[in-house]
């Protein structure tokens, strides 16, 4: 299974694994995971540099990595566009995906673009897209 992860905080494996149907084991799979340089509301994407959020997405990949690879989990990761849809889909031009797992801020503590459609992301892609609500799962 080739599953490519999109995400804004730092992910462990039990949080993947979370995911992930039939109780998968994420140290069976290929793992992608991309940290869209997203910012905290639409007022400081329009009036801050995009090194901030760019940044943090950047600490965000490397603990990621980290933290799998700490459990066993064999990834790749990379930073990916502001705009959560187009950072899936630049990446699946090199990630042949055959799942998508979107971890997510609650509603009301979403990062400005997080709050993306998933069945928008099933139609567009063609792969099926699970999201987990950071903070539902332990890590």
């Amino acid at each position: 299974m080739r599953i490519l992860v999109l995400t804004s905080e730092a992910i462990c494996a039990d949080q993947l694994q979370g995911a992930l149907p039939d109780g998968a084991d994420p140290r069976d799979a290929e793992i992608m995971v991309i940290a869209p340089a997203l910012h905290e509301s639409a007022l400081r994407f329009w009036f801050s540099d995009a090194d901030e959020a760019i940044a943090k997405a950047d600490q965000v990949r490397r603990e990621s990595l980290d933290r799998l690879g700490e459990q066993g989990v064999t990834a790749s990761a990379d930073t990916g566009e502001g705009d959560p849809e187009e950072a899936i889909a630049d990446a699946l031009k090199t990630f042949d995906a055959d799942r998508i797992v979107v971890f997510t801020h609650p509603g009301d503590h979403q990062l400005y673009r997080e709050d993306v459609d998933d069945d928008a992301l099933q139609e567009r892609f063609g792969i099926p897209v699970t999201r987990v609500t950071l903070g539902d799962t332990s890590g």
